[in-house]
């Protein structure tokens, strides 16, 4: 029996209006090197200026997960040559970084909790974008310079679902800070994975394979997957010292296996030394002051729904997992819907529906305001569920609208008066005699048959609490 061991640095592209040692835009969208200056471009002369909102930024993760901020950090050189860094060298935090000694807890799925640490998290700018058309490839610089948070985890992740809850958690909580978009298709939000296997009872950790730039949860599993079972295979074939070597792999993502691509460095090949052009980040009152700004996150949210609200923890979970659905349902318990309910009708009715439309919650056709609304209809008698669901589906398809005035042109108004219920159920009563004599005869379970009778003589416009509560008296 093998134990796996995975550790992972978590590159977060923060959402800066400028880059980290220029006063260049961090935005992509232009045109190929537009974006650019003597700076981000590494011209002789050019010198780099720190970018405070993005130190703030940082520190703002360090509060959030409880972690301690340098007072003085400090930038280095890591030495490397590659077409997308025209400095031949990035700038990034080796010897001093910004933030130490953290940790996040996640929730598994089997209901318990583990506490993850984080050894470090340190600023670095990333490099520029290299395109291949055909024979030929391009660079483009653009992206050259813009401030990342690399967020390294200890080794004490056990499994690939451990990792992947890690980095969901990790991706729900930068958003929620609002200092990264996360948005993985782009490159925002990308990890490197570090994976070795040892013998179960064994404290020596084996030799660690590094998978760079996953974007994807479900890369990250399938990747995980395919290294552990090599590296088992390795070891059980005795050929574990020759297959299994510190190097960094990629993952093909079309054949779900893993590849060399180079051998791994250590930070001496790197040539690492202090940055000689940048003094160290020394962190005023000002900026801490600022970092402290933080909202409410996941996990108080959660402990808040379940105390407060008096929904489950699971569901808790699921609600807070985004911002967007935390606003979302937030906003319907503004609008008139409970708590349980507001539950029931996100996370189920709504989901479903935008899961089936492949859309988002931030594109839903119908807002939080008018599912509130539509919910606080069926606590007041004004639609039954049934019809509710009839009201949501048009909605999904129309602007929104009044919902009074939807409910009454779809001809979905609950009918609570009790005289025309009654009129109802006498018709019944009296169609059946048969049935309600062997009902009184202790034949209870035909009382759904006159529920039946009368939901369906109304056309399902009668409210089913009060056909129950009236076929009760008549039939007593």
């Amino acid at each position: 029996m093998f134990e796996t061991v995975i550790g992972l640095e978590v590159h977060v592209q923060l959402n800066t209006k400028t880059k980290l040692f220029c006063a260049c835009p961090t935005s992509f969208a232009e045109h190929q090197n537009s974006n650019t200056c003597p700076t981000c471009l590494a011209l002789p002369g050019a010198l780099p200026v720190v970018n405070k909102e993005a130190a703030i930024k940082a520190m703002r993760l360090a509060n959030a997960v409880d972690a301690t901020i340098n007072e003085a950090s400090r930038f280095d050189r890591k030495s490397y040559f590659y077409p997308d860094s025209p400095s031949a060298y990035q700038i990034t935090q080796f010897y001093e970084p910004i933030l130490r000694d953290g940790k996040i807890t996640i929730d598994l799925e089997d209901g318990s909790q583990k506490t993850i640490n984080i050894t470090e998290a340190h600023l670095e700018a990333d490099a520029g974008k290299n395109m291949h058309e055909g024979n030929h490839s391009k660079v483009d610089l653009n992206r050259a310079g813009t401030p990342l948070l690399e967020i390294v985890s200890a080794p004490d992740l056990r499994s690939s679902d451990e990792t992947v809850a890690y980095l969901k958690k990790l991706h729900s909580m930068v958003r929620y800070l609002d200092i990264s978009d996360a948005n993985m298709q782009e490159g925002s939000f990308r990890c490197d994975v570090n994976v070795s296997i040892r013998p179960k009872g064994e404290e020596k950790f084996g030799t660690r394979v590094e998978i760079k730039n996953l974007n994807s949860f479900r890369f990250v599993a399938q990747a995980i997957a395919y290294e552990v079972e090599r590296q088992i295979e390795a070891y059980e074939d005795g050929v574990y010292e020759q297959e299994v070597v510190q190097e960094t792999r990629l993952f093909d993502v079309d054949k779900c296996e893993t590849r060399s691509m180079r051998g791994k460095e250590e930070a001496a090949d790197y040539r690492y030394f202090p940055e000689p052009d940048l003094r160290p980040l020394v962190v005023t009152e000002e900026m801490k002051e600022a970092a402290r700004h933080i909202p409410e996150m996941p996990d108080e949210k959660v402990a808040r729904y379940v105390e407060a609200l008096g929904i489950s923890r699971y569901d808790a979970l699921v609600i807070t997992a985004a911002k967007e659905m935390a606003a979302y349902f937030e906003e319907m318990l503004e609008n008139g819907a409970t708590a349980k309910t507001a539950v029931t009708w996100l996370t189920s009715e709504l989901l479903g529906r935008l899961n089936k439309a492949g859309l988002a919650i931030e594109a839903s056709p119908v807002d939080a305001k008018t599912l509130g609304t539509l919910v606080s209809k069926i606590a007041d008698g004004t639609v039954s569920g049934k019809g509710a669901k009839e009201v949501l589906d048009f909605m999904m398809e129309n602007d929104n609208r009044d919902v009074d005035a939807i409910i009454e042109e779809l001809g979905l108004v609950q009918v609570s008066d009790d005289g025309a219920i009654l009129a109802i159920i006498d018709e019944i009563l009296a169609a059946n005699t048969d049935k309600v004599e062997e009902y009184k005869a202790g034949k209870e379970k035909l009382f759904g048959f006159f529920v039946g009778q009368t939901m369906k003589a109304s056309k399902g416009a009668a409210n089913p609490a009060k056909v129950n509560e009236l076929l009760k008296q008549r039939l007593s």
